[in-house]
């Protein structure tokens, strides 16, 4: 009981309790929003999955495969629901907060833990790591492969070396942009360099490599397996390996032409910078932190050209991140396709830059330094409440992009209770008539009888159980109606025009109690409408 004791007092709890709070904000009411446009999307890629037994590359999606294998492993295990859509990625997430405290070797502990605890409650960080898309995933394996890197370089061991094998061969299994993250990693070499010339610092010499060429090709064995297995559909679909190299080509098309979601060079800088706007109660902006990196690494920069004192406060790696980190964001920068999801796959860098603000200044200054990064982390979570728990379905809010209204639930939450009573109820026949329906062929992917009809499309018989139909085809629908049906206007997301509900009433009566029928058709009764056309 007393060794017990001793090792319980002699722990250091504070990376723990930084991982746990990481975790509660993640896990915390995780399914207080609807699926997301590519949530829905991502989960009906899986849903062909389990019907095909593969995954059917296309370069053209721009996604690497590994993704929709993983959402498949955790539906497999738990059902098709958003909490299992969603776990992998908040476990990821909570992985990389773990994985900023491992740089602790090569930065520091204070500067590891100040980036661990600015990555554990940023707003974006959480925000996306409750999201089921591939960004987090791109985070992870660009830690790992920097830290591989940086581990090479000071330790020369061989788990570094597995580290940077396995965060590259992730890189490519999670998306095309991993050639700009490795680019950037490779130019931030020789600019370190050019650093280490005009400012010296100590221990920069290379550490003895301690692997062996075996070692080295068997990483290269693994790595090239495992690409190869998930880009072939596991074997199934080889001519999705040659999606590794036809990918670019749409890749890069889009990324210059932006394809609708082209932004201003200067986007990022606006994610990060303090809004004042009282209508949206947003006072502190989204990545306090990551701008303060953002700036100290100019200052740092312009402290190594000048050959100022100050730039031998940041050791090698530091200034490898630094450069790293700011390269990445000019990159993502002059690409004109932007969404803000891609801000955590390259800005975790600067995070360490804004944890290394206690390595600049003097010892008597430290304490006013210390309580300044607290100020700015308190902040950076109250920010991120606001954001993750009350405004995280809101068209004001930049962070949710694209993002599904709650408006959505009142569609689906009557069909859902009607399934839950009776199973025999995912049979109902819809019919949902409008474009870009999305996430509702994967929310709705239990009821086997739903119809999606795009353009000028509809069924031969317009009555069914239910319809979603769109507002500038609603009269059309309705002269054609015979059954009589509950009614309720809804929008899916922003930049779509609104769509009305129809549910019969002599099937969710019981849903609707008390209420009376909105709309009356030619008869009373709905006819069995032909079997519906195929998701799109």
């Amino acid at each position: 009981m007393l060794r017990w004791k001793l090792r319980f007092e002699g722990t250091d709890w504070v990376p723990w309790l930084i991982i746990a709070l990481a975790a509660f904000l993640r896990f915390f009411l995780l399914g207080i929003k609807p699926p997301h446009f590519d949530e829905g999307i991502n989960g009906w890629f899986v849903d062909q999955v389990m019907k095909t037994g593969f995954y059917r590359y296309d370069p053209t999606n721009y996604h690497g495969p590994l993704h929709f294998y993983v959402l498949l492993l955790f539906e497999s295990l738990f059902g098709r629901n958003v909490w299992a859509l969603r776990l992998p990625v908040v476990l990821v997430g909570i992985a990389c907060v773990w994985l900023a405290l491992k740089f602790e070797p090569f930065v520091g502990k204070n500067v590891s833990r100040i980036a661990a605890l600015a990555m554990a409650i940023s707003p974006g960080f959480v925000f996306y790591s409750r999201y089921a898309i591939h960004e987090v995933w791109l985070q992870l394996f660009s830690m790992m492969f920097i830290l591989g890197l940086l581990g090479l370089w000071r330790r020369g061991t061989l788990t570094y070396l597995w580290l940077t094998g396995v965060g590259l061969a992730g890189m490519i299994l999670t998306k095309e942009t991993y050639a700009i993250h490795v680019a950037c990693a490779l130019l931030a070499i020789p600019t370190v360099a050019v650093s280490y010339a005009l400012s010296r610092v100590p221990d920069v010499k290379p550490a003895k490599q301690t692997w062996s060429w075996i070692d080295l090709a068997m990483i290269i064995i693994v790595g090239g397996f495992a690409i190869v297995f998930f880009y072939s559909g596991t074997f199934f679909n080889w001519s999705g390996v040659k999606g590794l190299y036809l990918a670019f080509k749409a890749w890069t098309e889009t990324g210059a032409a932006g394809h609708g979601h082209e932004k201003a060079w200067d986007y990022w800088l606006g994610l990060m910078i303090p809004h004042f706007e009282i209508k949206r109660a947003d006072f502190f902006g989204y990545e306090l932190p990551m701008l303060i990196g953002l700036i100290l690494s100019f200052i740092f920069g312009i402290a190594i050209l000048f050959r100022r004192p100050l730039a031998k406060k940041f050791n090698i790696s530091l200034r490898y991140l630094a450069i790293y980190g700011v390269g990445s964001l000019v990159a993502y920068s002059i690409v004109k396709y932007k969404t803000p999801w891609c801000i955590i796959s390259f800005g975790w860098p600067l995070l360490f830059v804004f944890g290394g603000a206690v390595l600049l200044v003097r010892p008597k200054h430290l304490r006013f330094t210390q309580r300044a990064i607290g100020v700015v982390l308190c902040l950076s979570l109250a920010s991120s409440i606001w954001l993750n728990y009350f405004k995280c379905s809101s068209p004001d809010e930049p962070y949710a992009y694209v993002q599904t209204y709650n408006d959505i639930f009142k569609f689906t939450d009557p069909l859902l209770k009607m399934a839950k009573r009776d199973p025999s109820n995912y049979h109902l026949t819809g019919h949902l008539i409008r474009s870009s329906v999305y996430p509702l062929p994967w929310m709705l992917g239990d009821f086997d009888r739903v119809g999606y009809y795009e353009g000028g499309n509809k069924p031969a018989n317009l009555d069914g159980d239910f319809l979603l139909v769109q507002e500038d085809k609603i009269k059309e629908v309705e002269s054609k109606l015979k059954g009589t049906y509950y009614t309720q206007m809804l929008t899916i997301r922003n930049y779509q025009d609104p769509s009305k509900a129809f549910f019969s009433a002599n099937v969710f009566k019981d849903v609707f109690p008390g209420r009376t029928p909105d709309f009356v058709g030619g008869t009373q009764t709905p006819t069995p409408s032909p079997a519906p056309a195929k998701v799109p």
